[in-house]
């Protein structure tokens, strides 16, 4: 994985296998989504629903750590060996978004 920016866009390249595993996590995710849209409309008690909401909340919570772990590893630990030690501002502005 690397970052780069391009025209005013930041981009991370990811390997092959990085994309697969996030697409697959997405999918799943999707899928409990859909999920979640039945039991609505089949009218499921509400504590039910409500833990099926909690579950995909920490799918994407844990899907979110793993992005940004290797983004601490690749693309902040690059900036910060060329000298550009803002990225840490960044970094923190990220996880305050992420909470």
């Amino acid at each position: 994985m690397s970052c780069e920016k391009c025209e005013e866009k930041r981009l991370t390249h990811r390997s092959k296998d990085d994309k697969k595993y996030i697409t697959s996590r997405l999918n799943i995710i999707e899928g409990q989504v859909r999920g979640i849209n039945q039991m609505i409309e089949d009218d499921r008690y509400c504590g039910d629903v409500l833990i099926q909401i909690a579950a995909v909340s920490k799918s994407l919570q844990s899907l979110g750590n793993k992005i940004l772990e290797k983004h601490l590893k690749t693309c902040v630990a690059d900036e910060i060996k060329a000298g550009n030690i803002d990225i840490i501002d960044d970094v923190m502005l990220l996880i305050k978004k992420l909470k």
